[in-house]
């Protein structure tokens, strides 16, 4: 992707601004949880239909993209490689991401991927695990982890920003804390808040296009899009079109 038209701000990890009229049309893609196919699948049909929309494309990914499903390395080969023919990428830093980054670093908050799908994600690097370890085994187990991850993922991971503002749209993996300006907005509140974001929206003048919170099918509403369809156990892959300020949903599986 291109960081033509984009700052980064705030603290902590990145976070993007992008002009409204940068794009003609902007995806948004659900939780992949390390699903290649149904991610290569909805690409496709991404393509197909931009295929007659004149002017700049961007697809964001809204995090989440290992632990639970098969083929998580797979999918951090993919987004590090170069996005569709015509489009920009921005790929936003989901909470499973980030404590599968807190683990290799040796940040102990890590060790929850351990109960959340992490069994897949080392397996899909060749790294055998089966329950959780005792804490004499998990020093061990952490190195044989960041043997197997290559740096570019890693750099991929640390590289993520939380937040994409594009004029009152705005992209997050989980949601915002209600009623909080999105300069005070935590890292934490935008990669793991759920209830009080669901209960009460965004409290702001503002869309919230989010995943994070798995639901049977996707959510459109005035003030939030919810877009994660539980691939890794559906196999369906869920994706919005923004054009014009109208949001069209397309899926696959």
């Amino acid at each position: 992707m291109t960081n033509e038209g984009m700052a980064a701000d705030g603290a902590g990890a990145p976070r993007l601004v992008v002009d409204p009229s940068h794009y003609a049309v902007i995806y948004a893609v659900g939780d992949v949880h390390g699903c290649l196919e149904p991610l290569l699948g909805l690409e496709e049909r991404i393509s197909e239909d931009a295929a007659s929309i004149e002017g700049r494309k961007l697809i964001v990914m809204l995090g989440d993209y290992v632990d639970r499903g098969p083929k998580s390395a797979a999918v951090l080969y993919h987004l590090t490689a170069a996005p569709p023919a015509g489009f920009d990428r921005v790929c936003l830093r989901g909470n499973h991401d980030d404590a599968f980054l807190a683990f290799i670093d040796g940040d102990p908050a890590g060790n929850w991927v351990l109960d959340h799908g992490a069994e897949e994600t080392f397996r899909s690097y060749g790294v055998e695990f089966d329950g959780h370890p005792s804490q004499d085994a998990s020093h061990p187990l952490r190195e044989m982890v960041r043997a197997a991850v290559p740096q570019s993922h890693v750099d991929f991971l640390r590289s993520l920003p939380v937040l994409l503002t594009v004029g009152s749209d705005v992209f997050a993996h989980a949601g915002i804390r209600p009623g909080r300006p999105l300069p005070e907005q935590t890292d934490d509140d935008l990669m793991w808040i759920r209830r009080s974001f669901l209960d009460l929206g965004p409290g702001l003048p503002l869309r919230v296009f989010h995943g994070h919170t798995a639901m049977k099918e996707p959510h459109v509403g005035p003030d939030r899009v919810s877009l994660d369809t539980h691939c890794y156990r559906t196999g369906k892959l869920t994706a919005a079109r923004v054009r014009n300020g109208e949001v069209t949903i397309l899926s696959v599986g």
